[in-house]
C-alpha cells in the first residue's frame, strides 16, 4: 500500500494552480479543468487540489488545517523564498523536539499545510 495523494479544497482553482505550480515550484501531475481538479507531483504522490462551492457541501473543507507535511531538505532556506514571494505564514520554522524544523504555511483559498526539514545529519526523504 502507498499513499497516492492528498486532496485539498479551494474556493479558486486558477489561483490554486498558480500557488501551487507557480508560487511553490510543484510540477504539474495532471489538469482536469472540466472536473475543477488538478494534481501536483509531491514526491512519491500528489497534491490534488478540488474546486469546492464555499456555500455548497464541501465549503466548509476550504480553508482549514489540512495536516499535510512537505519534506523538504532546509525548510528555512524554502521560508525566506517562500515569505519574499508573499506567502502567509502562521508559525516561521522552528525547531522541533525530534530535532527537525517545521513552519506552517496558508494557500490561497487559506489551507494550512506544512514544511519540515530532517534533523542535522538526516537527508530529506530517509
Amino acid at each position: 500500500m502507498r499513499l497516492y495523494g492528498i486532496r485539498l479544497f479551494v474556493d479558486d482553482l486558477d489561483a490554486a494552480r498558480r500557488f501551487y505550480g507557480a508560487t511553490l515550484g510543484l510540477p504539474l501531475a495532471w489538469d482536469a479543468p472540466d472536473e475543477g481538479a488538478v494534481g501536483f507531483a509531491a514526491g512519491d504522490g500528489h497534491l490534488i487540489v478540488e474546486r469546492a462551492d464555499p456555500d455548497g457541501p464541501d465549503g466548509a473543507l476550504v480553508g482549514r488545517f489540512v495536516g499535510a507535511s512537505l519534506e523538504v531538505p532546509d525548510a528555512v532556506a524554502l521560508y525566506q523564498a517562500l515569505a519574499a514571494r508573499g506567502v502567509v505564514f502562521d508559525m516561521a520554522p522552528a525547531v522541533q523536539p525530534w530535532g527537525g524544523v517545521m513552519a506552517h504555511f496558508r494557500d490561497p483559498a487559506g489551507n494550512v499545510l506544512t514544511l519540515i526539514s530532517p534533523p542535522p545529519g538526516a537527508t530529506a526523504g530517509g
